[in-house]
């Protein structure tokens, strides 16, 4: 859920309008900032006489958001000539970022780069106010190529998407739609009224609007959701291969997911969704029609699985394009969910099979962006059956919930066949969210905070990340507390979701330095998004620096003594879709869990998890056809899970490089 809310913020900073005070005189614009409907910040942008725009932007989200003065002057052809960006950013890390373009020569210098570069362009802070991409989205339009160059480098492009009519209280606007894209895998969307001001940024978990038309937020994302759904379906009609007879991967080692082992020199036939036969490469009779696919030195893996995924329409390709066939979302909005999901089980877009968990939180200033909010205990329970009656197969309960309600929401959810999960509530830790029956425990740094209930105060703010950062590196792993809880874990038969790609950076980014979780796909990825693995995580000075890291390195500890246990490791993220379940298995490497054990853990382990290792999760004669062609032998090299080729999901099948292109991303080489 981090992972989505970073992404919605960061698709409004890069969208927003200025307005010139064409007359002259000081104007002031003012924007609210909701999330789940609930009022979390502010912008407001000041247009002085003599030109220059003072902007200040600011929102809460579970005692973590950014905080920005900033400060533009601007060219006639649009281009920023002078940016002053200061505060801190979503993290609470400070921000001091500054440019200058003078006579087609920029400099720039931030707490993570400092550069120059001779030309006309743009260059778009990292942490800048939603002003700043307006200012771009101005230039664009006044560019006659409809294109601007991007420092430190980079090319955006604009398109108009759709325009609209809304009315509201007697007044009305006409607002239009653009697309630029130059920025991220998918094309930032913004909102102008025909003054050319910023109008607002639609969503469901995260919205900026224009004060007075806060309403018309819904009216908005439905259209946006329907430019988005023709750009995927275009994508789906292009890139989707229906092969219409069998297919035929030979002489392929093949990962045999339920004894994590290799099988040698394969041959597997597909006939429709369905694999039809699979056996040595000698003895598998290939159908005459077959289309072949030579697998000579390459490994045929059952589709990956990310159980811990907050699904978004970008998410489709970037996860088949990584082999991720299947992936448990943990928390969304309902409608917006079985929207994708019917769309990707449709094949109207491209994207994995989806199963459901439900989100039950409380209601409070932390309370989570999205899900039900309850305050008694029958609440709670009809919650439960609510997301029973709409198919979903688990309950994540998170930090705000009422300790007290856990254990009838446990009864309930069992009583409906669900699992429970979650955040372990305010109040009460990780040990008794399992003694009232919790199922499995989500987010290692949960896992940590079990046993620092005298240090941390509050779990529903950034203190659930710092007090781990403090502490965790001076825990004794082989204490009798820490021995007792896993002892806990294996009794009750408790899986754990860790997540350790969601804290790689977090704990060990640092400015200026590629982090670690992006560093083995940096030159792959397009120039603008390069910039934020540079960025660095958690605020940390002379003292924690060195901390943070050890504390990161006993949270792969944990995860190997877990695992040595017997307790299930869930393969999730809670992060960029498909790319960072890669990282995730190369942290559990990492960490000391074999290449293949980790590769069980995603796909077997994880279908079994989801009681559909009937159908999904190995590769056997009669399973649904969810198969990864990769270069290499990944029980080897686990990283050899980033050279996907080919990826089939109930018998249709994508080249991952084309997948990959149609984002902005090179294949792996």
């Amino acid at each position: 859920m981090l992972r989505r809310l970073i992404a919605c913020v960061l698709s409004v900073v890069c969208l927003s309008v200025a307005l010139v005070a064409a007359d002259g005189t000081q104007k002031t614009i003012r924007y609210t900032i909701r999330m789940a409907g609930n009022v979390a910040g502010s912008e407001v942008d000041t247009y002085f006489p003599d030109g220059h725009i003072e902007s200040a932007f600011e929102f809460n989200d579970r005692g973590r958001g950014p905080k920005i003065a900033a400060r533009y002057e601007v060219r006639p052809d649009g281009l920023v000539s002078r940016l002053a960006v200061t505060g801190n950013d979503y993290l609470k890390a400070p921000v001091d970022e500054h440019f200058t373009l003078m006579n087609d020569h920029a400099q720039w210098k931030s707490t993570s780069e400092k550069g120059e570069a001779n030309g006309a362009g743009f260059y778009s802070s990292l942490n800048g106010s939603p002003l700043e991409a307006g200012l771009m989205a101005t230039a664009l339009l006044k560019s006659k190529s409809g294109a601007v160059k991007l420092f430190p480098a980079g090319e955006a492009k604009i398109e108009k998407l759709t325009e609209l009519t809304l009315e509201n209280g007697g007044r009305k606007v006409h607002v239009t739609a653009y697309g630029i894209t130059g920025l991220s895998f998918a094309p930032a969307k913004v909102w102008l009224d025909d003054d050319g001001r910023f109008f607002g940024s639609p969503g469901k978990w995260f919205s900026i609007l224009q004060d007075g038309w806060e309403s018309a937020n819904d009216q908005l994302y439905q259209v946006e959701l329907k430019a988005t759904d023709e750009r995927y379906t275009r994508l789906a009609k292009t890139l989707a291969k229906h092969p219409g007879k069998p297919v035929a991967f030979e002489h392929v080692n093949v990962f045999d997911s339920p004894t994590a082992t290799m099988l040698r020199d394969q041959t597997v036939v597909v006939d429709g969704d369905h694999v039809s036969a699979i056996g040595k490469a000698a003895e598998v009779r290939v159908p005459p029609n077959a289309e072949r696919v030579a697998g000579a030195g390459k490994t045929l893996l059952p589709g990956l699985f990310d159980m811990h995924a907050h699904a978004q329409a970008d998410d489709g390709l970037l996860n088949i394009a990584s082999g991720v066939t299947t992936v448990r979302d943990m928390g969304n909005d309902m409608e917006e969910l079985q929207h994708l999901q019917d769309r990707w089980a449709k094949g109207d877009a491209i994207g994995p099979r989806v199963w459901k968990a439900g989100f039950i939180d409380g209601h409070g200033k932390y309370q989570a962006p999205t899900g039900i909010f309850v305050d008694t205990e029958e609440q709670a329970v009809k919650a439960v059956n609510t997301y029973a009656d709409k198919g979903f197969i688990q309950i994540k309960v998170y930090s705000s919930l009422n300790p007290a309600f856990v254990p009838a929401i446990v009864k309930q959810a069992h009583a409906r066949g669900l699992r429970v999960s979650g955040h372990v509530p305010n109040g009460m830790i990780a040990r008794q969210f399992v003694e009232d029956g919790a199922d499995e425990l989500q987010h290692i740094n949960f896992i940590f905070l079990n046993f620092f209930a005298d240090k941390v105060k509050d779990t529903r703010t950034p203190e659930r990340f710092t007090a781990v950062g403090q502490y965790g590196a001076k825990l004794d792993l082989d204490s009798k507390p820490v021995n007792d809880f896993v002892a806990l874990l294996k009794d009750r038969k408790t899986t754990v979701d860790v997540t350790l790609a969601t804290f790689e950076g977090m704990f060990t980014g640092r400015p200026g330095i590629a982090s670690p979780d992006w560093a083995p796909v940096l030159d792959r990825l397009p120039a603008q998004i390069q910039r934020g693995a540079f960025t660095g995580g958690l605020e940390v000075n002379a003292e924690t620096d060195q901390l943070y890291k050890d504390s990161y390195a006993a949270m792969l500890k944990m995860t190997k003594k877990m695992y040595d246990a017997g307790i299930p490791v869930l393969a999730g993220t809670d992060a960029v879709a498909g790319l960072m379940l890669h990282r995730e298995l190369e942290l559990e490497v990492k960490a000391g869990i074999a290449p293949a054990k980790a590769l069980q853990n995603a796909t077997f382990v994880a279908a079994r998890v989801l009681k559909q290792d009937k159908n999904l999760g190995s590769i056997a004669a009669g399973k649904l056809a969810d198969l990864v062609l990769v270069d290499g032998d990944p029980t080897e090299d686990i990283s050899n899970v980033r050279r996907c080729r080919v990826v089939m999901k109930g018998g249709t099948m994508y080249n991952s490089g084309d997948l990959y292109s149609a984002v902005g991303i090179a294949a792996a080489k």
